[in-house]
């Protein structure tokens, strides 16, 4: 999630290119589609942050780790509806929804595990 990092400043014809190569058509140029890209871009890499932060105390952080597990379980199966809500290719559709939906419930799985003491 960190490597998410670079969108946030990448030059918008690297995004366009990249845009291409996933058969998604020529990108947009309104604002609100840069913006989009790279605020979330931004989010990916606070969370990423994030998950390296709890990392260091998985006691202390327990719950909090417990939490994310659920909400990102939740928005891995909010992800596949949006997906295909808006007819993405069928391979991002089956890749990213349930990628984060497997990450969130393995969060969630080792969360639980945690010994408290």
């Amino acid at each position: 999630m960190l490597p998410a990092i670079v969108f946030v400043v990448a030059p918008e014809p690297w995004m366009a290119s990249i845009h291409a190569a996933l058969d998604l058509g020529e990108l947009p140029t309104a604002p609100i589609v840069g913006y989009l890209a790279r605020s979330t871009s931004a989010f990916y890499t606070m969370f990423g942050g994030l998950l390296i932060a709890t990392s260091f105390d998985f006691q202390r952080y327990r719950t909090l780790l417990i939490y994310l597990g659920w909400v990102t379980s939740s928005f891995g199966v909010v992800l596949l509806g949006i997906d295909w809500f808006e007819n993405m290719p069928l391979s991002w559709t089956l890749s990213e929804g349930p990628f984060v939906l497997m990450f969130g419930l393995a969060i969630l799985s080792l969360s639980i595990r945690i010994e408290t003491t």
